[in-house]
């Protein structure tokens, strides 16, 4: 039996001529990812060890975007306690205030994953970079420490789910819509522990962003990693950041699938994420009219420059609801750059919005932008559990950016056709 993408990926990984769905290996890996939050507990277990150096200080990624500009006295601690680390084993990709952004926004956009990579990262959106062709999936901060440490890391072979995207999509289909329709067709478990791997002539239409975002998330499905081929779009995009060679790997013909479903991107409808789980989806047609509170544009979901755009487009001329708190997030320092060159922010800031430094902050209920009970939020993060964003009393609804900013301007979910 042939293999997936992401088989062959591990198989050489781990120096296997092949391997097959339930088999466990050990891989090398090319990049090791820890934020804020998760390495100063990776950096304790690595202590323990006793290890001296890290396996390489080129391959390891420690960015500082949760809390950071520090939000408090514990937040302060957490970062002193990395940059702290990454000094001690002068860690090259060390990310900071000043050149900080959103982790899984950051790396590709420095070219630090290429297409063939195998990357783990101690953040469950680390299988954003399946988007380039690469296998990449978030793991604990002990695995974390074990790959800091050794390099290497063990994997159970995931299984994989195809799906073919056919057809083109209308003005204000996104990869958000994708997304959030799969994840509404098949549920928060529909992939659990398995390859989610995107084919289809229909892939053309989808922009680097759009995949991002599908591959982003893989994991609200249960996805153990979510996987594009590398074709002319990765491949432009890749020589534009990275200076590294890449690989690229192409599914066997008679590569097993244990499910496979087609989606039209023509019969789409922009779609929004009800409270509280990402699969409670409807399309905005059926969501209109419900009251919010509160607007949130950005994330690792999110935040790029042809998300700020298109809400931006929208916005322009016109002002947001008197009773409605807009929050523009860039996911990057060179993302909040190219916007502001762009005259984008600008836009943001007539139209009543404020634009923050690059931060996770609102998504996980962290800061900018903290829900109180009984408000709502429309936001284009990637979760929406109870008391994600405050408030156990608070709702989030998911949607893509141009959503987002149609409902900015009405106080309501709002197609944005209609603005």
């Amino acid at each position: 039996m042939g293999m997936t993408m992401t088989q062959k990926i591990l198989a050489a990984h781990a120096s296997l001529e092949s391997v097959k769905a339930g088999q466990l290996i050990e891989a090398n890996l090319d990049l090791v990812l820890g934020n804020d939050i998760t390495s100063p507990v990776a950096i304790h277990e690595i202590e323990k060890m006793k290890v001296d150096r890290v396996f390489h200080k080129d391959k390891i990624a420690l960015v500082m975007d949760h809390f950071a500009p520090n939000k408090d006295i514990k937040s302060a601690e957490h970062c002193k306690c990395v940059r702290e680390f990454a000094c001690k084993n002068d860690i090259t990709n060390y990310f900071d205030v000043g050149e900080m952004g959103i982790e899984h926004a950051l790396l590709p956009e420095k070219g630090l994953v290429v297409a063939g990579d195998v990357v783990i990262g101690a953040d469950s959106h680390t299988c954003t970079y399946g988007a380039l062709g690469a296998f990449s999936t978030g793991v604990g901060s002990t695995d974390m420490a074990a790959g800091m440490a050794t390099g290497k890391a063990w994997f159970k072979v995931p299984a994989a789910i195809k799906f073919n995207i056919v057809g083109k999509p209308g003005k204000y289909i996104s990869g958000k819509d994708v997304i959030l329709h799969i994840i509404g067709k098949i549920g928060v478990d529909g992939a659990l522990y398995q390859s989610m791997e995107f084919v289809g002539e229909g892939l053309k239409y989808l922009s680097m962003d759009d995949r991002f975002t599908i591959a982003n998330m893989a994991i609200e499905a249960g996805g153990k990693n979510g996987i594009f081929p590398v074709d002319e779009i990765t491949e432009a995009y890749l020589k534009e950041h990275s200076s590294r060679p890449y690989t690229v790997y192409e599914p066997d013909e008679d590569a097993e699938y244990v499910q496979e479903y087609t989606v039209d991107l023509s019969e789409l409808r922009p779609v929004v994420a009800f409270p509280h789980l990402p699969e409670n989806t409807k399309t905005v047609d059926e969501a209109e009219d419900v009251k919010i509170d509160q607007v949130v544009i950005g994330s690792c979901t999110n935040g790029r420059f042809s998300d700020l755009k298109i809400a931006a487009d929208i916005l322009k001329g016109k002002h947001v609801a008197k009773s409605v708190r807009v929050i523009v997030i860039p996911a990057t320092q060179k993302i909040y750059l190219d916007a502001m060159e762009a005259g984008i922010l600008k836009t943001f800031i007539e139209a009543g919005a404020i634009v923050s430094t690059p931060t996770c902050g609102p998504c996980l209920g962290g800061y900018m932008g903290v829900l109180a009970q009984g408000e709502r939020c429309i936001s284009t993060t990637n979760r929406n559990f109870v008391g994600r964003m405050g408030h156990v009393e608070s709702e989030v609804y998911l949607a893509s950016p141009a959503v987002a900013a149609a409902s900015a301007i009405t106080g309501k979910i709002t197609d944005p056709a209609n603005v």
